[in-house]
């Protein structure tokens, strides 16, 4: 088979592995509870994008999660500061805690809001050797001033899909937010309430199939060669044939 294939490195390419896919790492599967990292997209005091993230905590906490929030008050804007900056530093340390991320933001003139894609600009791709969002799960969220409207989490797609994340199919918009929460803050039963509950729903089933996998879910012929020239080229050894 592999001799129709003339442009393919044998010593990168290998076959799909049953037992590391349905197995998890070494033949383990965690047993620690998800850990759900949530981050909103405003500041306001009545934040309705902080208080869908905080309806959807606790229902991961309902479903058997651990939750965390990044508050995104004090985080400078991207460039603006060294990433040695204390907000700067908590954010990326949440990155690599957590196993899984739901995203909530306004949309505010057709787009994600500055303060939530200021967050994720914070958020490399790589911390040294560890990537710390790659094939973790995330889900997206958007509240509306008005009619319901997309436009926001069809962006942070994008960003979950750039940042090498798993991006659940579901997600979930409301619409007329100003009309979804009582005066404490809780969200009122509604269809955009029962969605919510599907979004963290699936958002949970997706952490547990995939968390003790991802390693080799992203596990990648290209880098597998560049891995092999690079150790190669150290050893002084004959490098890869070219493509």
């Amino acid at each position: 088979m592999m001799n129709d294939l003339p442009h393919i490195d044998p010593a990168a390419f290998r076959p799909i592995d049953e037992t590391a896919l349905f197995s998890g790492v070494n033949g383990r599967r965690a047993t620690h509870p998800p850990r759900i990292l949530l981050m909103y997209g405003s500041l306001r005091q009545r934040s309705f994008s902080r208080l869908l993230a905080e309806e959807s905590a606790r229902i991961l906490t309902a479903l058997g999660a651990e939750t965390k929030f990044f508050h995104p008050s004090g985080l400078p804007l991207p460039d603006d500061a060294p990433d040695t900056h204390p907000k700067v530093t908590e954010l990326r340390d949440l990155c690599q805690w957590a196993e899984g991320m739901v995203w909530s933001s306004p949309e505010r003139h057709g787009a994600m809001t500055g303060i939530m894609k200021a967050q994720i600009d914070w958020i490399p791709l790589a911390l040294g050797a560890i990537r710390p969002t790659q094939g973790k799960t995330l889900a997206v969220m958007q509240v509306c001033g008005g009619s319901q409207s997309f436009n926001a989490v069809n962006q942070m797609r994008v960003l979950g899909r750039w940042m090498r994340m798993l991006t659940i199919p579901n997600q979930s918009s409301v619409a007329k937010a100003y009309e979804e929460f009582d005066a404490d803050g809780r969200m009122k039963p509604s269809a955009y309430y029962d969605r919510v509950v599907d979004v963290m729903e699936e958002l949970v089933k997706f952490t547990l199939l995939t968390r003790d996998i991802s390693p080799y879910l992203v596990d990648r012929y290209s880098e597998r060669r560049e891995q092999l020239a690079a150790a190669a080229s150290a050893a002084g050894g004959v490098t890869l044939s070219k493509l």
